[in-house]
């Protein structure tokens, strides 16, 4: 028998209009009930109007923050934002630059409280103000493998450019350096995936699990 309505594991377009009677709770878009709901979303979210998602999702979000330089329009930004999201950060934090490609963001930024600081002063300054300790990312020297290290469980993790990483500045700002562990040829991973690898330990360091 056919779901009344499909999840979007069952279709990559997402859903289409609801069947049956409409649900009148106020967390629902009544546009989407109508025209179907093809988002980005995971199936608790369908249907939903996304000031009641952004709203949901403050309730449960974890006391990290993510935070890149923003030098060359790097184009890993996006993918960052994206997986901040999944990851449930709290902000990310775009320095420099305020303008950066949201295309691999998938639109996950209009969920994803994001912050602008035009530069590392001015970061330094905010992160002081709200009491969060810099864990900057970068394999340089004297940096400490991430995966021996005790991560703060409110803390901003701090990466850099593609090619450059992160700026003396930054570094210099930093309470803690750290690097990912690699076992390969090449020097460094991708920036993006580096994000990626460094809130799923503190994932693992601060989330419990129950099977």
């Amino acid at each position: 028998m056919t779901e009344p309505n499909p999840s979007v594991e069952l279709s990559t377009n997402g859903v289409g209009p609801w069947r049956g009677e409409l649900p009148t709770d106020p967390h629902f878009d009544p546009a989407l009930l109508e025209r179907g709901d093809s988002r980005n979303v995971i199936d608790r979210y369908r249907y939903w109007n996304m000031e009641a998602i952004v709203a949901d999702l403050d309730v449960t979000r974890h006391p990290f923050h993510v935070a890149i330089e923003n030098w060359q329009h790097d184009m890993n930004i996006g993918s960052i934002v994206r997986s901040a999201n999944a990851f449930g950060a709290d902000t990310v934090h775009i320095i420099g630059r305020r303008r950066w490609n949201k295309r691999g963001a998938m639109v996950t930024d209009r969920y994803q409280h994001v912050l602008h600081h035009p530069d590392v002063a001015a970061f330094v300054e905010w992160t002081a103000a709200n009491d969060l300790p810099i864990i900057a990312i970068d394999n340089v020297p004297g940096s400490v493998i991430i995966e021996t290290f005790d991560l703060p469980n409110r803390c901003v993790l701090l990466f850099g450019q593609e090619g450059p990483g992160l700026s003396p500045e930054a570094i210099e700002a930093a309470t803690d350096v750290l690097e990912i562990s690699q076992f390969g040829s090449t020097r460094s991973i991708n920036a993006s995936a580096a994000a990626a690898v460094a809130m799923h330990n503190w994932i693992t360091q601060h989330v419990s699990f129950s099977k």
